[in-house]
């Protein structure tokens, strides 16, 4: 399996401080990611964005959860042969994991590039497949954890500070 880490300067300590002693979170939701349900792909990043935004999040946080949730669901629905999202809030951050049933990610620095697609026909009848799923999540999250090889299930965590560090 091969892994790949993300962790945007300065939340280094933090993240380190959280994956050491995972704490309990204060609300957990999880979300079913059928394959190739571009209907119903998109609820889990909307239920999260609609309670953080109850929680009095700041837009420009939700945005960014908002960004990358959709785009790391879209992948799994796109990509795979189904999972699910499960959505860890605390009072501070966010962390966010896809865990889907395959078929993997052969190469994820080659999949980190924007532009490169392993979409197929559908995907991209759809309006998808553009190749900026990872690099967006990227671009938004403070922290990004992907475990994959071709053939395996993959694991994408995300993690959003709702303050600075």
């Amino acid at each position: 399996m091969a892994e790949y880490w993300n962790v945007s300067p300065g939340f280094e300590d933090a993240i380190t401080r959280y994956f050491t002693d995972v704490p309990e979170a204060e609300v957990t939701l999880e979300s079913a990611i059928p394959e190739k349900d571009f209907n119903s792909a998109g609820r889990g990043s909307a239920e999260v964005k609609n309670l953080l935004k109850r929680l009095g999040v700041d837009n420009d946080i939700l945005r960014r959860v908002a960004v990358a949730a959709y785009e790391a669901e879209i992948n799994v629905a796109a990509h795979s042969i189904g999972g699910k999202m499960t959505s860890h809030i605390y009072d501070d951050m966010i962390h966010i994991k896809f865990e889907d049933r395959g078929p993997g990610i052969a190469d994820i620095d080659q999949a980190m590039i924007p532009g490169f697609s392993t979409a197929d026909e559908l995907v991209r009848e759809f309006g998808f497949g553009a190749g900026l799923g990872l690099p967006n999540i990227l671009r938004n999250a403070d922290a990004l954890h992907i475990v994959s090889a071709k053939n395996c299930p993959t694991l994408v965590e995300l993690i959003i500070y709702f303050t600075p560090i």
